[in-house]
C-alpha cells in the first residue's frame, strides 16, 4: 500500500505552491503530486504569451476582489491572508525578481514563464515532494480516516488530500460523487466574434478608453478595445467575457453591444461637432481624426454615418451630425459567438462555494480534503488575477494541512 501523508491532485501552479508550502512549513510530512499528464505547469509555461502572468499590483484587498465575478465576497478574507505582496515576497526569497507593467500586471524580469517553473520545480526537489506523472486519477474513496485514490499507476492512500486539477470535468464528476456540489463550467475569459463593415479591414487598431454594454442587461465595462481579425477583444471586452460568463452562455454567445467609443454622452458629443461644423468649415470630415481615435477606426465611422471621402464639416446637416453622434457614442453591434482568449482557458464553475470554509481551504462536507485554485467556482479578469486566487488558496490550505 503507497501511503503518504499529503497527496495533491494536479501538477499546475496551485498544486506545486501547495506542496512546496507544505513540505517547508512541516519536513517530517511525506508529499506527492498526482499529475495526469507527462509534465506539469503547463499553464504556466503559456500564461502572458509565455511570460507568466504572476500576479497583479493591485494591494489593497478590498479592491482586489473587484477582480473577481465569482468569489468576490469569499475572497476577501483570504486575500488578507495572502495577498499580492505576499506573493511577491515568496518568488524573491526563491531567487525570482518580479516587474510590474504600466497596466499593474507583474511578470519575472525574465519575461520567461520558465523562470517560474524552474523555481517551482528546483523547490519542490529540494523539499522532496514526490512529483509522480502520467498518474491519471480514477476513483477518490474514504476509506477509514485515509484517503483512497485510485490512478491509471496503481493506488495510493493519504491522510489528507488536496484537490488542484483546474477546470476538470472527470475530476469535477469525482466530487459529485462524493456529495459536493459543481456549478456547471462555462467559458470565462474569451473575445467577441463579429462581423461588420465598420470594423473590417481594420484589425490591429485600438480604441483607448471606450464604454461598453450588453443591450437587455446590466452587464457594462470600460477600457481598452482592440480590433481583431474575428471581431473585439482588450479589456473591455474580456471584462464583459468574465462577469457576463452565466449570462452570455445563456444566450448562446448571440447578443447585441452598444460600444461608447469617446465616452461622452450623445449630447456633449453632438454640441462638440457642432463646434467642428464652425470651426473646420472647409475640411474634409474624413481625412482628420476628432476625439483622439485612431484614424482608421474615425474613417470607418464617418463612412457608416452615410458620408463619403468628400464630406465636408460645412456641408453636414443637423441628421448627419445626429448620425455620426450615435456611431460615436452608441454604436450597436452583433456579436455572433466567441473564441478563447489566447490559450488562457478560464472558465466560471466548479465546487460550490458554500461548501468550502475559507479560513483553510478545506471542505466543510468532508474532513482533510482541500482545495486551491480553479476546481473551486472562483474566477477573475485577465491580468494574474487568476494565479493570485491559486497562490492565496494553496498557501492557506497548506498552512491548515502542515499543522
Amino acid at each position: 500500500m503507497n501511503v503518504k501523508d499529503v497527496i495533491i491532485v494536479g501538477g499546475g501552479a496551485a498544486g506545486f505552491f501547495a506542496a512546496i508550502n507544505i513540505a517547508e512549513q512541516n519536513q517530517k510530512l511525506k508529499v506527492a503530486i498526482l499529475e495526469r499528464g507527462k509534465e506539469g505547469l503547463q499553464k504556466v509555461k503559456i500564461s502572458g504569451g509565455g511570460r507568466c502572468n504572476v500576479t497583479h499590483a493591485e494591494f489593497i484587498p478590498s479592491h482586489l476582489v473587484l477582480n473577481y465575478p465569482r468569489g468576490e465576497k469569499e475572497m476577501l478574507g483570504p486575500f488578507h491572508q495572502f495577498m499580492t505582496g505576499d506573493t511577491i515576497e515568496w518568488f524573491e526569497k526563491r531567487g525570482v525578481q518580479l516587474k510590474i507593467e504600466e497596466d499593474g500586471r507583474m511578470f519575472p524580469i525574465t519575461d520567461s514563464s520558465q523562470t517560474i517553473i524552474d523555481c517551482f520545480v528546483n523547490e519542490a526537489e529540494r523539499h522532496h515532494v514526490e512529483i509522480l506523472y502520467n498518474h491519471a486519477v480514477k476513483t477518490i474513496k474514504k476509506e477509514g480516516s485515509l484517503w483512497k485514490i485510485e490512478t491509471s499507476q496503481g493506488d495510493f492512500h493519504s491522510k489528507k488530500l488536496l484537490i488542484a486539477t483546474g477546470s476538470n470535468p472527470k475530476i469535477w464528476k469525482l466530487l459529485e460523487e462524493l456529495g459536493h456540489t459543481v456549478s456547471q463550467p462555462v467559458p470565462s475569459l474569451f473575445t467577441f466574434d463579429i462581423e461588420d463593415h465598420r470594423i473590417k479591414d481594420i484589425p490591429g487598431v485600438v480604441a483607448q478608453n471606450v464604454e461598453i454594454k450588453v443591450i437587455g442587461t446590466d452587464l457594462f465595462s470600460e477600457g481598452p478595445l482592440l480590433i481583431t481579425h474575428v471581431g473585439m477583444s482588450a479589456p473591455a471586452i474580456l471584462k464583459l467575457s468574465a462577469f457576463g460568463a452565466i449570462e452570455l452562455a445563456r444566450r448562446n454567445y448571440k447578443f447585441e453591444i452598444e460600444i461608447n467609443f469617446i465616452k461622452k454622452s450623445f449630447e456633449d458629443c453632438l454640441d462638440t461637432l457642432k463646434q467642428l461644423k464652425h470651426n473646420l468649415a472647409k475640411k474634409t470630415i474624413f481625412k482628420l481624426a476628432q476625439f483622439e481615435l485612431p484614424k482608421r477606426l474615425w474613417q470607418k465611422l464617418v463612412l457608416a454615418s452615410d458620408l463619403n471621402q468628400e464630406s465636408r464639416w460645412a456641408d453636414l446637416n443637423k441628421h448627419q451630425l445626429e448620425v455620426l453622434a450615435s456611431q460615436l457614442t452608441q454604436a450597436v453591434f452583433q456579436v455572433n459567438g466567441k473564441s478563447t482568449f489566447k490559450e488562457e482557458f478560464v472558465t466560471a464553475g466548479g465546487i460550490d462555494l458554500k461548501e468550502i470554509n475559507f479560513k483553510t481551504f478545506e471542505s466543510k462536507l468532508h474532513e482533510n480534503l482541500y482545495f486551491a485554485g480553479e476546481v473551486i467556482n472562483v474566477d477573475a479578469v485577465t491580468g494574474g488575477f487568476n494565479f493570485q486566487n491559486a497562490w492565496t488558496g494553496a498557501y492557506i490550505a497548506a498552512k491548515s494541512i502542515s499543522k
